[in-house]
């Protein structure tokens, strides 16, 4: 499960249009078919934080510098499908992919921002008391057709269902 946090100032990210927007666009980058995750995999949190309570080197982040800009902190947990350790390539592909999403929304804008990427261990994350099925395995396949938790014992049925 990608799990993204936005921590953002209040007059940032001000209607649901623009949040289902970035949503929608941090989705596609792991429901794209080379990846085939299910959508309902991928959670996005928008908090925001009041300027008061976002400091950046001891300092309150916009009034940092004397520019007023607001800082956006992001932080991405990947806990089902980990990079290949090492792979600078791979690592510039996933951060390329995250700085293009968030492009039109924060970077265009002129805001500071920064984010990190963390990976977890998939044995300790379940979804509804159920771990996730291996990736591209056929029961994700079916979790991918049904955009939810299928219980192993439901597995069967809605495989038929789904054909």
């Amino acid at each position: 499960m990608p799990h993204w946090i936005i921590y953002h100032p209040p007059d940032t990210f001000l209607d649901v249009e623009t949040k289902q927007a970035l949503s929608n666009d941090i989705t596609s980058i792991y429901t794209r078919p080379e990846i085939g995750m299910p959508a309902f995999y991928v959670v996005v949190t928008f908090i925001p934080i009041p300027d008061e309570s976002q400091f950046v080197g001891g300092e309150v982040a916009r009034s940092r510098r004397g520019e007023g800009k607001p800082f956006i902190r992001l932080c991405i947990t990947h806990i089902h499908i980990r990079l290949p350790e090492n792979d600078e390539q791979v690592y510039a592909d996933m951060t390329g992919r995250v700085d293009a999403v968030l492009k039109p929304y924060i970077a265009d804008k002129g805001y500071d921002w920064e984010y990190h990427i963390a990976e977890t261990e998939r044995l300790l994350w379940k979804l509804n008391g159920v771990y996730a099925p291996e990736w591209k395995s056929a029961d994700e396949k079916v979790w991918v057709a049904a955009n939810q938790v299928v219980r192993p014992e439901e597995m069967e049925g809605a495989r038929k269902r789904l054909g």
